[in-house]
């Protein structure tokens, strides 16, 4: 299958009427390099995936609003990210990623582009997490401007920093459904954490991911989405994490979208995951 933002991707159309204004709520800009080079220390370099071929693509997908999420090709450089708010201020807010040395003037600026969060990774791959020290001052530094944090975590992760997640003070959101292994089903216990970690309103999920759990027709991911819907309805959001970083396998966004119905089968619910659940955390 070819990548869905090439020329020769064969058109597909969405097989449930999306609501006005519906928001991928994960998903990334990479450069172009040219101008907003990636970071030295990276695990991974990206092809460039600019902030007018995410545009394209929710033309294409028919979605409205869009949370830009800073990747760590780019580190704690979020000008990709933050150039890529200002082109669409109405409909678009982000997610960055920060350090000790990122200055408060910085902070304020990257606010007022829209950025409403700050993400950590704790992903292996992708060179593991900061020391929980660092996670706290970040914390502190965003909790008064009203922002969020956003955890990246894979399976037993979240079983492993269960007591730090609640110990935020914060709405916190959990990346991708954990990345849980589905081999353990629904009852394996790192989604048994997660799913009594939701039980906390200040806890938050990403219906996002399923193209990192199964592959095509990913049906396997379907009970876990379920699930958190179940648990949440009110605290889950869903994104496409294009343009799928470290993903070997090409997708169709089409086709993740259209998985919406089969884990969100009311209206209401969709309404919810798609408009209003974003709107309430990023302020749309």
């Amino acid at each position: 299958m070819p990548p869905s933002d090439s020329p020769e991707a064969t058109p597909r159309a969405a097989r449930f009427a999306l609501p006005p204004l519906a928001c991928d709520a994960h998903c990334h800009v990479f450069g172009p390099a040219s101008r907003f080079p990636y970071a030295a220390n990276r695990t991974y370099t990206p092809e460039d995936r600019p902030k007018e071929m995410l545009a394209a693509l929710h033309r294409r997908l028919g979605l409205g609003r869009a949370v830009i999420v800073q990747a760590s090709c780019h580190g704690t450089d979020n000008r990709a990210m933050v150039d890529a708010l200002r082109s669409n201020p109405e409909r678009y807010r982000g997610v960055a990623m920060i350090d000790d040395a990122t200055p408060d003037a910085a902070l304020r600026e990257m606010h007022d582009a829209g950025v409403r969060g700050i993400r950590f990774n704790f992903i292996k791959a992708l060179g593991g997490g900061p020391d929980m020290s660092t996670v706290h001052r970040a914390a502190d530094r965003v909790r008064p401007l009203g922002w969020h944090m956003v955890l990246h975590v894979q399976g037993d992760g979240v079983r492993d920093m269960e007591g730090a997640i609640r110990g935020l003070n914060m709405p916190v959101v959990i990346d991708h459904m954990g990345r849980v292994d589905p081999a353990q089903g629904v009852a394996g216990a790192a989604f048994a954490t997660l799913l009594d970690l939701l039980r906390d309103d200040r806890i938050w999920v990403k219906l996002s991911g399923v193209e990192r759990m199964t592959r095509t027709p990913f049906t396997e991911a379907l009970p876990f989405a379920r699930a958190l819907m179940r648990v949440a309805p009110g605290r889950a959001l869903w994104g496409t994490d294009y343009p799928h970083p470290n993903l070997a396998t090409p997708v169709d966004e089409m086709e993740l979208l259209n998985l919406i119905p089969d884990f969100a089968p009311e209206r209401v619910d969709r309404q919810r995951l798609l408009v209003d659940n974003p709107a309430a955390l990023y302020g749309f």
